[in-house]
């Protein structure tokens, strides 16, 4: 089993667009992970059948009991969130503003607040059109550890892929830097950096090569949108002859990508012999070489 993670160190460069469209190509093979779990987006594409859903709890927040409170207030000044404010009288958290630091059931002695569970989202795992299974979840407004959610998807992931010989396991990650992508990537045996010609697109791939560096992760560069600015291709291509991180795939601009994702299609499967279709076809066999390397490697 190959972890395989579609970063791209910002938003809007087509990581989702490349891994729909190798999951289409994979199909049972692969195991997919929407890592986005603020704004999750892969599930628009991969038309799934919900067969998994809980709660995901990661904190705990501060819970006035009125019928214990003794309406001394103790509680209502110290807190550095601004988190409680009165109500009819009685102290009142706000479940948005409580960071769960305890402090309010500290200073209570009668023990009429109380740290409780609090659900900070939802994990979810669905059944794909291309027979493969997708491990999703969605943060609730202000929820809070992206990256533990990250890594609790990815572990029902991983235990699927081992039980059932599932060759690949695709993480589509959130964009930028931050700890859902480092959840995202961490024990990942390949990187996928989808990055466009633009000034902030090559200032944000050598960001995230840097992440996949530090945590020994190979990388490779995909170049979306190649056509749209031949001098940041060329820079991006001696940006990646420096630092020695091979370039898989040249992709132009294809009016296709935009087309299929209006009608909840992978790009490859509305024009299998288009442009981009081809490009990642390349992708994929690359893939696949990738993983048996490492399988020979092994033996």
């Amino acid at each position: 089993m190959k972890q395989i993670a579609i970063l791209s160190g910002k938003g809007g460069t087509g990581k989702t667009s490349v891994t729909a469209s190798l999951a289409s190509l994979a199909k049972k093979r692969a195991v997919l992970v929407d890592a986005d779990v603020d704004a999750p987006n892969l599930a628009l594409v991969a038309d799934p059948e919900q067969f998994f859903h809980q709660s995901f709890i990661s904190t705990k927040k501060a819970l006035v009991h009125p019928d214990r409170c003794q309406q001394c207030l103790a509680c209502l000044g110290p807190c550095q969130f601004d988190a409680i404010s009165l109500s009819a009288g009685f102290p009142y958290v706000n479940p948005i503003k409580c960071e769960g630091c305890g402090l309010c059931a500290y200073l209570c002695l009668i023990e009429a607040i109380t740290m409780e569970p609090h659900t900070s989202g939802y994990l979810s795992a669905s059944k794909t059109r291309w027979k493969s299974n997708l491990y999703h979840g969605r943060l609730l407004p202000g929820g809070e550890n992206s990256g533990k959610m990250v890594t609790a998807i990815r572990e029902k992931a991983e235990e699927y892929a081992k039980e059932n010989g599932v060759e690949f396991i695709f993480i589509d990650g959130a964009p930028g830097i931050g700890c859902p992508v480092i959840a995202s990537i961490t024990g990942c045996d390949l990187a996928i950096l989808v990055t466009e010609p633009t000034l902030s697109g090559l200032h944000d791939l050598e960001r995230i090569w840097q992440l996949t560096k530090h945590f020994q992760i190979p990388s490779w560069v995909v170049i979306n949108k190649s056509d749209l600015s031949l001098e940041n291709t060329q820079a991006i291509h001696k940006f990646c002859q420096e630092k020695n991180i091979p370039i898989v795939a040249e992709i132009p601009f294809d009016d296709d990508v935009v087309r299929s994702m209006t009608i909840g299609l992978s790009t490859i499967e509305y024009n299998p012999n288009g442009v981009f279709a081809q490009q990642i076809k390349n992708i994929w066999n690359e893939c696949v070489h990738f993983s048996q390397q490492v399988i020979s490697r092994t033996e």
